[in-house]
């Protein structure tokens, strides 16, 4: 059997993927594979997943620079979330969030409130182009 054959696909052939910081073990992102972003970041060492919004693969770091490293990828025990250990590269400390921030779960509840606990590292619109 292909290993790809193993991950169970969604109805529309994704399948989540979180990115978590290699040595810190923060969780930074949340985003969506096809086979074929899964297979190419096995392939480049690159992390590299599907855009729902654009509907085309979508490199990390492809306009940011702030580009992801894979070191390890790894299936759940059901076989329908990806993990992927990461280096973010391209500013330090490393900038995963399209809002400038190391990632993107820099919300807490607060009670009944949402507290942002992280500051924004550079502003987005010095980012992308």
């Amino acid at each position: 059997m292909d290993w790809l054959d193993e991950v169970k696909w969604d109805a529309s052939g994704l399948v989540p993927a979180i990115a978590q910081e290699r040595g810190s073990r923060d969780v930074l992102m949340v985003a969506w594979m096809n086979r074929e972003a899964l297979e190419t970041t096995r392939r480049t060492g690159h992390a590299v997943y599907w855009s729902r919004s654009r509907g085309k693969l979508w490199h990390k770091g492809e306009e940011s620079g702030h580009v992801q490293q894979v070191h390890d990828i790894r299936l759940d025990c059901d076989g329908d979330v990806v993990l992927l250990e990461v280096t973010q590269l391209g500013h330090e400390p490393g900038i995963a969030c399209h809002t400038g921030r190391h990632r993107c779960f820099f919300r807490r509840l607060d009670g009944t409130a949402w507290e942002t606990t992280d500051a924004v590292l550079r502003d987005p619109a010095t980012i992308y182009r």
